[in-house]
């Protein structure tokens, strides 16, 4: 995911390195946050289980009665009182930890309730032995095994603090005041705290689950769950994870200190595939949460049929994401999330320095994540809203989306080999019909002033999107605009590739690794400032180039031409503000599409003059420069409609044989050519009129010319007359 919008004219330079960052990505392999088993979505069959308010079936709570009292001292009466009446209970015939009680689960509709304590699951923290210590199984790229459900079964605690596998609607629940009364451990001992496979109809209420080398709450294959006021926390990789299920619902759930994102409904079951905008029902519900001081609020490589109604995404370095760029994940692309009244604002934060100042290589218990740190998984831009990285059918209504340095929202596709599919009609199946309308941009909910960088930052391909009108900034310039039904679009588009320059700067971006603390150089997503960002190196590469070339063909073959050199000045400006845009960030807007017309002209004026000596040049001169102001059109004005790929794309391999052929005409022997004369004898065009007065002399240097013509013709004369 990374990503530019300023573009002049691409020579072969350019073409070479685009070339060359394609290739290298089509030969990288494919990074991963999320891997999982080879698992099937459910049937559909579940529903959104409802809580349960009688007398527990089970309890679970720790020994040390005084310290038990003390953790209750402050409740309400009603609930000390209860909780004391449990207590007793439990002394009596209860657990001493989570992972007990579970076990001791032994038909469906059972209640656990967890007591007031700290949960760290002793017994579960030994090491692996006997077969559990030499599993045959794959590794991921982050190193754990990718164990088979059997393999779970058998060995439950290699991965899982606390393993719920198989159960059927079980609902475990803290009775503490608030859900950090009940706290469940894993001191980053394992890679779950949670985890539920294949137990359909759970429900999880009231308690804190923390500290672990992946996530709190893993939720796998479920068709029925509900995640109610639970809180997650200081995690490698996810606070909530639920994957390939169906009919759930996040509820007034809080997550916070994660290195990818605090909520992560990854492949969300995929009912919506084949479906416009009007959809039977979603998927998963998530409402009432808050996820902040995460890498992203929310994700979902997949996260299809998303319901995502008033919650608060803030304080992370992008509020939300869904994606179709991880390969192993059922339901891609991802397809027809519904974001409606969420504020999602102030998305700034920057935690790529943890891994550049080597505190992300620590262990994770000495990264001090209690204390802020976030070890950031996967690239993606900081200072964004919702970033929408290859999806199709989704839905932005009546959000608050405030306060990015960078932008409101973000759109780029991903072509299918990203993961994993190779077939070519595949290649443009994402980046489709996304509608962002009657969101609040740049406004909090007082309607006091808080600006985005820019609201729409867009790469140009897909089709059917569309977006709201008067968004305050966006790169293209002008956007196609959404009409009041669903569906309806004017001034749209159907470009089967993005900007050339902002795909450029998307791969250069791409190349992060936090294992290795590889942070791509050239990409601002990582600090890169100036000289140092590759769409501006880009940018003086073109500009050497085209000053070289330009320059070389204007002194040997124009420069006697007034227009030319009025037309070669427009030249040196639009490259001149073509390399001041680049370094501009997200200010400016206009910048690139005011180089563009200013190479325009020059390519106009440059073939005009070309004309009486040079036609064939001449036409392609033009050529160029009609595609070229045609591109600043398209950027600035209006985003022509029916053409497959933007003016960029066919303006630079126009230039590429330009360069060539101007390099080929300059090279020639030969100074400026001589202009036919016109009425009078004067030379046609533009030349400066001599005053009259006496005859010139010749020099010394003309009477050898003129001699050497006068012995030609002799010579032609003798010859016969031939010529």
């Amino acid at each position: 995911m990374s990503w530019t919008r300023r573009f002049p004219a691409v020579p072969a330079v350019l073409l070479a390195a685009l070339l060359a960052l394609l290739s290298l990505l089509v030969a990288a392999p494919a990074a991963s946050a999320h891997e999982e088993r080879p698992v099937e979505l459910p049937d559909g069959t579940g529903s959104v289980p409802a809580y349960r308010t009688g007398e527990p079936d089970l309890i679970v709570c720790k020994t040390d009665r005084p310290a038990f009292e003390r953790r209750i001292s402050a409740f309400p009466d009603a609930l000390k009182q209860r909780n004391l009446v449990l207590y007793e209970r439990c002394e009596k015939n209860g657990f001493r930890d989570l992972q007990a009680a579970v076990d001791a689960v032994d038909r469906p509709g059972m209640n656990i309730a967890i007591l007031p304590g700290l949960y760290e699951e002793e017994p579960s923290l030994a090491e692996p032995t006997a077969e559990c210590a030499s599993l045959k199984a794959p590794n991921s790229s982050l190193g754990y095994q990718i164990l088979t459900y059997e393999q779970q079964v058998a060995c439950r605690h290699n991965q899982n603090l606390v393993a719920i596998l198989g159960k059927t609607g079980l609902q475990i629940e803290g009775t503490g005041a608030s859900r950090q009364d009940v706290v469940i451990d894993a001191k980053y001992h394992k890679l779950n705290a949670i985890r539920a496979d294949k137990s359909n109809g759970i429900y999880f209420r009231n308690f804190t689950a923390q500290r672990t080398t992946f996530n709190s709450l893993y939720v796998l294959a479920a068709d029925g769950f509900v995640i109610d006021d639970v809180l997650t926390r200081w995690n490698d990789e996810y606070g909530f994870l639920t994957f390939a299920s169906d009919h759930g619902l996040y509820k007034n759930c809080e997550s916070y200190g994660n290195g990818d994102s605090g909520i992560y409904p990854g492949s969300a079951s995929d009912i919506n595939e084949d479906r416009g905008y009007d959809v039977p029902r979603y998927s998963i519900e998530i409402t009432g949460c808050r996820s902040h001081h995460n890498m992203v609020g929310y994700s979902g490589t997949a996260g299809d049929s998303v319901w995502v109604h008033d919650n608060e995404f803030d304080q992370n370095m992008g509020g939300a994401s869904m994606d179709s760029a991880f390969p192993g994940h059922p339901g891609l692309p991802q397809n027809h999330a519904f974001f409606e009244r969420n504020l999602i604002h102030d998305n700034n934060a920057d935690y790529y320095h943890y891994v550049a100042d080597g505190t992300c290589a620590k262990p994770p218990v000495e990264r001090g994540y209690e204390q802020g740190v976030v070890c950031p998984q996967i690239s993606m831009p900081p200072g964004t809203g919702i970033i929408t990285a290859g999806g199709n059918w989704n839905l932005y209504e009546n959000n608050w989306v405030y306060g990015h340095r960078r932008a409101g929202f973000f759109l780029s596709a991903v072509p299918a080999f990203i993961r994993g599919e190779e077939e070519l009609s595949k290649q443009t199946d994402t980046s489709h019909r996304n509608r962002y309308a009657g969101n609040i941009l740049g406004k909090d909910k007082s309607g006091a002033s808080r600006p985005n960088g820019m609201d729409v930052w867009w790469d140009g391909q897909g089709r059917g999107n569309c977006w709201q009108q008067g968004p305050d900034g966006s790169t293209p310039g002008t956007l196609p605009q959404c009409g009041e039904r669903r569906g309806a679009v004017s001034g749209g588009s159907a470009r089967l590739a993005g900007e050339p320059v902002k795909l450029a700067q998307l791969l250069v971006c791409a190349d992060y690794s936090v294992q290795a603390r590889k942070l791509p150089a050239g990409c601002d997503w990582y600090g890169s400032r100036g000289l140092q960002r590759v769409e501006t190196q880009l940018a003086l590469a073109v500009a050497a180039v085209l000053l070289l070339v330009g320059g070389l063909l204007w002194w040997r073959r124009l420069r006697h031409s007034r227009s030319a050199g009025v037309a070669a000045l427009l030249g040196l400006a639009g490259l001149a503000l073509d390399v001041a845009g680049s370094t501009m960030g997200l200010v400016g807007t206009f910048v690139p599409a005011l180089a563009l017309l200013c190479l325009g002209l020059w390519w106009t004026g440059t073939g005009l003059a070309l004309r009486p000596t040079r036609p064939w040049l001449a036409r392609l001169t033009l050529l160029l420069g009609a595609l070229t102001l045609l591109d600043a059109f398209d950027k600035a004005v209006l985003m022509i409609p029916w053409i497959p790929l933007s003016p960029a794309w066919i303006r630079s391999l126009v230039a590429v044989l330009w360069i060539l052929w101007a390099v080929v005409a300059a090279a020639r022997p030969g100074g400026a050519p001589a202009r036919p004369a016109g009425p009078g004898g004067d030379p046609a065009g533009d030349r400066v009129p001599v005053p009259a007065g006496p005859a010139p002399t010749r020099s010394a240097e003309a009477e050898t010319e003129a001699a050497g013509a006068g012995e030609a013709a002799g010579g032609a004369a003798a010859g016969g007359g031939r010529p």
